[in-house]
């Protein structure tokens, strides 16, 4: 069984995993195999590798919805995306906002800025506003997310509620008692807070004041709306038409890595329909002697060539040979290990590795097609 069944009835389609596994590549697999069967498929990824943007084709790739031009017998549309985080924090706040006065107070506030600067260099956190976005537009059939590299494997499961709880209003009423907002410099410089702001005006200068106590007076009345879209992405990621997949190297690092989504996904009651281990060394198994497969034919193209040419040649193909089992026995000892952990309703699938880049459309639609379901181990 390949990959298909992963991708029947699925609205939605979150690839994590650690970085240089591959999750770019099996997105964008996933998207051309849905385009393929007739699905209307938009691939939301991350800084995508210069080769892989010219497999689909595409010159430039930013944070409007490109479509990739495919074969006239292909049904459905492949669309890509690639976040751009600064402008869509913007447009959270543009969305956010109740009105435009306040929403030209926020974009110009320096406090405002410097912000979002740290925010926008949160990508987990973008890719999710992107993508409940996309999600909901009712563009499209299905959505598939190349989410960004994690040094921790909680930052992206954990991103959708960031922003609220920085805006939380317990923490802004310890900077904000009751007040009017002609009196909140006044009502800062008194209370609790005071030393802290009047350190901040030493070393800053009052200018810095009033353009921060502007930004937590605004952002206070704008708590509730990232409430709200924080419990919408949530609920979104728990959506029966939603499925968290794990793509991971066989490596022990990236396995790691794999293992703790896994026990994350189950703990948050989040729904996974499994793992893939991409670039598996393919083999036979089997502990072959060069001299007994290609020995005579070696001998009898080598009457131009030094003596012990042969001998030289079948032994390097012995040892490689014998590094290649070594390898693939250590990838199948890390498959069994993921597969041991699966529950009833998650599945393995092994793609093996392939000669050369990915480098069009062809060889995109390759990776996807010789995956392989790992039923038993």
């Amino acid at each position: 069984m390949s990959l298909a069944s992963l991708i029947d009835d699925r609205r939605l389609i979150i690839c994590v995993g650690s970085g240089g596994v591959g999750k770019t590549t099996t997105a964008a697999a996933m998207g051309l195999f849905a385009a393929k069967e007739g699905r209307r498929v938009l691939v939301l990824t991350i800084d995508p590798a210069r080769r892989l943007a010219n497999s689909l084709g595409l010159t430039q790739f930013g944070n409007e919805e490109t479509q990739i031009q495919l074969d006239s017998s292909i049904k459905g549309e492949l669309w890509a995306m690639m976040l751009d985080t600064r402008s869509t924090f913007d447009s959270l706040i543009e969305r956010v906002s109740p009105d435009e006065s306040t929403k030209d107070r926020i974009l110009s506030n320096r406090v405002y800025r410097h912000i979002a600067d740290s925010f926008g260099g949160s990508q987990e956190y973008m890719a999710t506003e992107q993508l409940y976005d996309v999600v909901n537009s009712g563009r499209y059939d299905l959505v598939i997310l190349d989410t960004p590299p994690v040094k921790n494997a909680l930052d992206f499961l954990e991103s959708p509620g960031r922003l609220s709880r920085f805006l939380d209003k317990r923490i802004l009423s310890w900077f904000l008692a009751p007040y009017e907002e002609k009196k909140i410099l006044g009502r800062l410089f008194r209370g609790t807070s005071a030393v802290v702001f009047r350190l901040l005006g030493y070393i800053f200068g009052r200018e810095f004041l009033d353009e921060l106590a502007e930004f937590l007076f605004i952002f206070g009345d704008l708590y509730d709306g990232f409430r709200e879209r924080h419990e919408a992405v949530i609920a979104l990621f728990e959506d029966v038409g939603t499925t968290f997949l794990v793509i991971c190297a066989p490596n022990e690092p990236s396995v790691a890595v794999a293992q703790y989504f896994l026990d994350e996904f189950e703990t948050r009651e989040m729904p996974s329909s499994g793992v893939v281990m991409n670039q598996m060394h393919p083999s036979t198994g089997l502990d072959l002697v060069p001299e007994n497969v290609l020995g005579e034919l070696a001998r009898s193209l080598a009457h131009d060539l030094k003596p012990h040419t042969v001998d030289q040649l079948l032994a390097r193909l012995g040892a490689n040979h014998r590094r290649l089992l070594g390898l693939c026995t250590s990838e199948k000892i890390l498959s069994k290990s993921l597969f041991d952990r699966m529950k009833e309703n998650q599945m393995l699938w092994h793609i093996p590795r392939i000669e050369g880049e990915v480098h069009d459309l062809d060889s995109l639609g390759r990776a996807f097609d010789e995956a392989y379901l790992v039923s038993a181990m």
